[in-house]
């Protein structure tokens, strides 16, 4: 048993002692006399605290002098609990998880791994406020927000320092108060860290996504005032009669293709945003801003009539043969 568990016993006991003051002596210690074991077993059985298991020390202090008078060495069964199946099920997977533990600290240099993720610790908070950050600027800013390294909010650097600063800090903050939260702050922490982990996940495929097929990319820029090219969305290419030209592709002098933009179309009807399969511009050919000019017809090809015959077409002009 852990130093913490012991700690949580010997309260417990104390309180319960301290409740029962009014009892003769020899009554009391012969109430207390087993319970340390007896709370050391019910510990081993659980993870959750004495108190939520048990109830409060003074609770439970008035349930054993209700049965001072016929006490025959015997304690109150714990109540029983709403959902035992899952709490049966959760007491299994610790356990499996503690075997676990011991197991593989060796392997990492340590007594039990759960003494190498304490050192992990600091740098979980930071990326926890890190995670956050970006997760409330892309629900905050979802139409027009590019995966970046910083949380922007209508691309503005500003607001993405103060966002990362503010969070990482009130995340350290949670991490080092974690155990004086109550249960129920306690687990809506847990509950917000899942949903980040499931964030960081969703944010890591993407980016390997957007590493092997890059799509589009902000084109360089050499003068001041920053890049002109930071706002586009799609390029359009049309020829000299107006025309738009699908699967065009751009290229610099020395042959590197220019790419950017971002390859994704928003259905103006439904609001769906839909990623883009095509190898060229335009992605979102539905989004072109001039329509292309209707096809110029055909020539048509007058009939000629021959001896009063019926109409026929008239015969191609004889190609000149080369003379000799």
């Amino acid at each position: 048993m852990n130093s913490t568990a012991q700690d949580e016993i010997s309260e417990y006991v104390e309180r319960v002692r301290a409740a029962l003051a009014d009892l003769p002596e020899a009554t009391r210690a012969e109430l207390l006399e087993d319970l340390p074991e007896h709370l050391a077993e019910i510990r081993a059985e659980d993870t959750v605290t004495l108190t939520d298991r048990l109830g409060t020390p003074e609770a439970y202090a008035a349930e054993l002098r209700a049965t001072a008078a016929g006490f025959v060495g015997g304690f109150p069964d714990p109540p029983k609990r709403r959902f035992e199946p899952f709490h049966t099920a959760r007491a299994d997977v610790m356990r499996v998880l503690g075997t676990a533990d011991v197991r593989v600290g060796p392997v990492l240099g340590y007594p039990k791994a759960s003494d190498f993720l304490k050192l992990l610790r600091p740098a979980w908070w930071v990326l926890r406020g890190y995670l956050a950050a970006m997760a409330l600027a892309y629900f905050l800013d979802a139409q027009s927000y590019q995966v970046g390294l910083l949380p922007r909010i209508g691309n503005s650097t500003f607001i993405a320092l103060v966002l990362l600063v503010g969070f990482i800090l009130v995340s350290i903050a949670f991490g080092r108060r974690r155990f004086d939260l109550s249960r129920w702050p306690r687990l809506a922490l847990y509950g917000g860290t899942t949903v980040l982990i499931f964030v960081a996940i969703g944010g890591f495929f993407s980016a390997d996504s957007d590493v092997r097929d890059p799509g589009y990319s902000d084109v360089g820029y050499s003068g001041g005032g920053g890049n002109p090219y930071d706002y586009i969305q799609d390029v359009f290419v049309y020829d000299n009669q107006g025309r738009l030209v699908p699967g065009a592709r751009l290229f610099d002098q020395d042959g590197q293709p220019i790419q950017m933009g971002n390859a994704y179309c928003n259905d103006p009807d439904t609001g769906e945003v839909s990623h883009s399969r095509s190898m060229g511009y335009p992605f979102c050919p539905d989004a072109a801003p001039f329509a292309s000019p209707a096809p110029e017809p055909k020539p048509t090809v007058e009939p000629s009539f021959v001896d009063g015959n019926e109409p026929s077409e008239a015969p191609a002009p004889a190609s000149a043969s080369p003379s000799k």
